[in-house]
């Protein structure tokens, strides 16, 4: 067993196809350590489920837990949900047309955003041992190590959790067409406006407040787990298409106290990191706008659908538990199979 933040920093954004397979981590486990698992995830609020309806005083909302890379299963989804979309007010994903477009724009404009072009190297910050192992990784996915010694730390860190096999397939394609674009293209097709649940610069100010001890654990959190992306991205997915994507943050957690180089404080501290930037804080910021749409459309007898990375829908924090405690009535929606449409 190998450990990673692959999960967390990439937001189930890791592809699979037929050319790039790994095996699933979690079904490779001992007993002992897979009873260890169903215990951590025992409890978990919303742990199930990636498909849910929203209600609250005349209010609906259509929520859509996504993976957002290419898969052939992503079609069942669209035919599924599709017309659900069609009827809506609004179709909310984390980051719409717009969005993506001045995010590419600023990063043409500002390459700072990715870089660190005055401050010492990740070479000066990690030491020539350590940085060795992770120039060559970066180096496999095609990134010279003159460049790499300048990036941003969180960026090193995504990019280790991505296998070489994987990124090429990205790049032949033009870019991951996962369900989130999938959906804004239905919404496109029908009219259906389509709004972002946050601002466009969110991704590059999450981690500005780490320290830089905090920083370089990150990237060595990744190391270990980088010759071995496949299998992560396998387990990903067959967690993902199991609708039980929780299991995978406890994975990750206990993978890294048994394998991950690090101190059960500084792992503790990592995933404390990652879940408080790259999940809890976004959470709750997304209940007003989640709220605030459902209610317009409630003015004009409609809907809206909100298609969002699925790690962000259970757990104490997690979208469906905010919403349960704000009083939303919650109902899961039965998984998506061709020719098939949930009643609203």
């Amino acid at each position: 067993m190998r450990k990673s933040l692959t999960f967390l920093f990439c937001l189930l954004a890791a592809p699979v196809s037929a050319e790039c397979v790994g095996r699933n981590l979690i079904e490779a486990l001992p007993d002992e350590a897979r009873a260890r698992l169903e215990t951590a995830v025992e409890g978990v609020p919303y742990r199930d489920g990636l498909f849910w309806k929203a209600e609250k005083d005349g209010m609906e909302m259509v929520l859509i837990g996504t993976y957002h890379f290419t898969h052939p299963r992503h079609h069942d989804t669209v035919a599924a949900y599709g017309p659900l979309i069609d009827d809506a007010h609004l179709l909310l994903v984390e980051a719409g047309p717009e969005e993506m477009e001045r995010m590419t724009q600023a990063m043409t404009d500002d390459p700072t955003m990715l870089t660190d072009p005055d401050g010492p190297t990740l070479l000066e910050r990690m030491g020539p041992e350590k940085w060795e192992d992770v120039s060559r990784v970066l180096a496999d996915r095609g990134i010279p190590g003159i460049f790499a010694s300048k990036m941003r730390p969180w960026y090193v860190a995504m990019m280790m959790g991505i296998s070489p096999c994987m990124l090429k397939q990205a790049a032949e394609a033009g870019g991951p067409d996962g369900l989130d674009q999938m959906l804004i293209d239905r919404a496109q097709v029908a009219g259906t406006p389509v709004a972002a649940l946050e601002p466009w610069d969110t991704v590059f100010t999450l981690f500005t407040e780490m320290t830089p001890e905090e920083e370089i654990d990150m990237i060595l959190f990744n190391l270990p787990a980088a010759d071995h992306a496949d299998d992560y991205a396998q387990t990903l997915i067959d967690a993902y298409f199991a609708e039980d994507v929780w299991s995978l943050m406890e994975f990750a957690r206990l993978d890294a106290l048994e394998n991950g180089g690090l101190t059960p404080d500084q792992v503790d501290a990592q995933f404390a990191i990652a879940e408080d930037k790259l999940m809890v804080g976004r959470n709750r910021d997304w209940i007003g706008r989640l709220t605030d749409a459902a209610r317009e459309a409630a003015a004009q007898d409609s809907h809206v659908v909100a298609g969002f990375g699925a790690l962000h829908m259970p757990g104490e924090d997690g979208v469906l538990n905010l919403l349960d405690r704000a009083g939303w009535a919650l109902t899961r929606l039965p998984s998506p199979v061709p020719q098939h449409q949930p009643d609203l």
